[in-house]
C-alpha cells in the first residue's frame, strides 16, 4: 500500500510511520474517522511529533496521496517516445489509482466534501508530479511525431482531466463498461485527443 522502504528492509522514517498508519485508519475506518491521536498512537509516536510535521489531519492526508500517487508513477514511467506506448502507460496508472486501497476509501466516501477537497478543488503536489510526469511524456511523442502538436502543459492538463474523470466515475459506469471495455474506450479517447 505505501511506498516505504520497509519491505527492501531499511528502516521506515517517522513521516512514512505516520503516513502508512494514516492510510491503515482510512481503509479499515474511513477518512471522516481517522483522527491524528490515532494515527499517532498507530504510528508509534506522540501528537506533537505528528503536528511538527502537519498541521492537522488533512495535511496529513494531503501528504499521503502526494506520497501514494507519485509512487504510483514509479513503475510505470511515462517519459516514453510514441503515442500508443504512452498510453497505455496513462491506462495503466488510471487503473492503479483507480484500484489504490487509500484513494479507493476517499473516491468511496459518503462524504462529498472531502473529496471536492483532495481530488476536484486544488492542484496539489500529486497532481502537479501527475502533470509534470504527463508533460515530459507528451513532449516525447511530440519530438518522435506520433502525438500531435500543441502546448505539452495545455494537453498533459486535459489528458489528466480526462483520465481523472475516468476513474472518478468508474464505479458508475461499472455495469455498462466492464474492465477490458473501460480500459479500451479511455485508451481510445487519449489516443484521439492526442494524435496528429
Amino acid at each position: 500500500m505505501s511506498s516505504s522502504n520497509a519491505t527492501a528492509g531499511v528502516p521506515r522514517s517517522t513521516d512514512d510511520a505516520i503516513l502508512d498508519a494514516a492510510a491503515d485508519l482510512i481503509v479499515h475506518l474511513g477518512v471522516r474517522r481517522t483522527q491524528l491521536a490515532e494515527i499517532a498512537r498507530r504510528a508509534g509516536v506522540s501528537r506533537p511529533t505528528v503536528y511538527r510535521r502537519w498541521p492537522d489531519v488533512q495535511a496529513v492526508i494531503g501528504a499521503l496521496l502526494t506520497r501514494e500517487i507519485l509512487a504510483t508513477l514509479e513503475g510505470t514511467p511515462l517519459d516514453v517516445r510514441d503515442r500508443e506506448t504512452f498510453v497505455d502507460r496513462v491506462v495503466e496508472v488510471a487503473v492503479r489509482l483507480r484500484d489504490h486501497p487509500v484513494l479507493g476509501a476517499l473516491l468511496h466516501s459518503d462524504d462529498s466534501d472531502l473529496l471536492l477537497q483532495y481530488v476536484v478543488e486544488r492542484l496539489g503536489a500529486s497532481q502537479r508530479g501527475l502533470l509534470e510526469a504527463l508533460r515530459t511524456g507528451i513532449e516525447r511523442g511530440q519530438a518522435e511525431g506520433s502525438i500531435r502538436a500543441g502546448e505539452p502543459t495545455e494537453l498533459a492538463a486535459m489528458v489528466l482531466l480526462i483520465a481523472q474523470s475516468t476513474v472518478q466515475s468508474h464505479r458508475m459506469v461499472a455495469s455498462l463498461l466492464p474492465e477490458a471495455a473501460w480500459r479500451r474506450e479511455l485508451a481510445r479517447a487519449l489516443n484521439g485527443y492526442l494524435a496528429p
